[in-house]
């Protein structure tokens, strides 16, 4: 009575472990498909952005300024903003978050 239990015990352990497998293969896939596939496409976009950048292009940075791009520095890491006729600031390139439309600034 024991040993049949001993068997079956051992055949549905085999068939757990491929199991188990199927499962890591799926959540591998999953966490691929909808967490490092999109968060790579959204740092190749930003790349993008960043390279695109020039003087006179009208700017939103992440933390909501509105702003003209005046100057980008010599090691392209920096970029001097006019938020309106007296105001400038210097900001990391990394924090633009979109190029806006010509004409976006003077239309608010």
């Amino acid at each position: 009575m024991f040993i049949s239990n001993a068997y079956a015990a051992d055949a549905s352990a085999t068939g757990g472990t491929m199991e188990l497998i199927f499962m890591l293969v799926i959540f591998g896939l999953i966490f691929y498909f909808m967490i490092f596939r999109p968060q790579s496409k959204r740092v190749k976009e930003q790349k993008n952005l960043m390279g695109s950048l020039s003087k006179g292009d009208e700017v939103l940075t992440s933390g909501g300024i509105l702003g003209k791009i005046a100057k980008i520095s010599e090691g392209n890491d920096y970029v001097l903003l006019t938020i309106n006729e007296t105001s400038e600031i210097t900001i990391k390139k990394d924090y633009i978050a979109a190029i806006l439309p010509k004409g976006s600034i003077k239309s608010l």
